[in-house]
């Protein structure tokens, strides 16, 4: 009921200990806190929460329009209301090195397990766009060393981001993944990998996990969890997946009430009003104070409520 009471520093713990070379750990991203509780339904090891979503959230394009606030407001709510542990999408960090430390502490503080911070010139593209532009060696990581240093648990996951690979080869990113694990980074990401056998040479150069971007319509194939467990990823994120699948879903539904007059045809491809009050712990919150919250839940145990409601 309300929100999670596992705390952010045993959230942070187990992401540590998901995060083993191989374990391919799977991190959906949520575009809702409800949604964050759906992918905890579904046994998933984490909570992922993509810069891209949080912008497409707010009507806007991928391109660093989002502020640090707006993210870790966001991030903390979805955050909050699950047990797993929340990795976000911290872009370029919001701004120089100072700017970097700040950006760590307020999602620290936000309660989230970790982020990831970038070095493309701000403002950046999405990761699986042609045209990138990349920071120099130096900048990129200045910008890791005040994210490792800024945050107060050092159990608060620093990951970097390299998109180099699309810019200046594989050799150039895994160059610069090592540099960034010297500045301080507890695993790397890199960007818009064309094959496993890129993915597994990135493992194989650093010695701390490697994440892999399952995104659709991007550079990179849509390996399997097993795929990449072979190759070495520690873990696996599918960060517009339920956004795309849920737009999918809603264009179609309009379509169908435009076209038919009606949602009917729609209704049993939803999830039902059980399942979701299910999902929310409606009954929890009834029967947590009947003197306050004193509904009845339509599909649950009618008896138990007009029990509770007779005492």
């Amino acid at each position: 009921m309300l929100y999670s009471k596992v705390t952010p520093s045993q959230k942070r713990k187990a992401m540590r200990q998901a995060l083993k070379p191989g374990a391919a750990a799977q991190f959906p991203g949520a575009f809702n806190p409800l949604s964050a509780r759906l992918i905890e339904s579904k046994g998933f090891d984490g909570v992922y929460i993509s810069g891209a979503v949080l912008a497409n959230e707010l009507g806007l394009p991928d391109v660093g329009l989002t502020t640090l606030t707006e993210v870790a407001q966001r991030a903390g709510q979805i955050a909050r209301m699950t047990d797993l542990p929340a990795l976000v999408d911290a872009d370029t960090g919001f701004g120089e090195p100072m700017n970097v430390a700040r950006t760590v502490q307020e999602l620290e503080h936000a309660g989230l397990a970790g982020c990831h911070i970038e070095d493309q010139f701000n403002p950046k593209r999405c990761g699986h766009l042609d045209g990138k532009n990349m920071v120099d060696l130096e900048t990129a990581t200045k910008r890791i060393r005040a994210a490792a240093d800024a945050r107060a648990d050092e159990d608060f996951l620093v990951m970097a981001r390299t998109d180099l690979r699309a810019v200046e080869g594989l050799d150039a990113a895994i160059d610069r993944a090592k540099a960034l694990v010297d500045a301080g980074a507890d695993a790397i990401f890199p960007e818009a990998m064309a094959s496993l056998d890129e993915f597994e040479a990135v493992c194989r150069a650093v010695d701390v996990p490697v994440l892999a971007n399952m995104t659709e319509f991007g550079k990179s194939e849509l390996f399997t969890r097993q795929q990449l467990a072979d190759a070495g990823i520690a873990m696996v994120i599918y960060p517009v997946t339920l956004l795309r699948a849920a737009l999918g879903a809603a264009e179609r539904v309009l379509e169908d009430i435009q076209a038919n007059g009606s949602q009917n045809a729609s209704v049993q491809d939803m999830m039902t009003r059980k399942d979701l009050y299910g999902l929310v712990d409606y009954e929890a919150y009834n029967q947590w104070d009947t003197g306050i919250f004193n509904f009845a839940v339509p599909g649950l145990d009618i008896e138990s409520n007009a029990s509770s409601l007779a005492d």
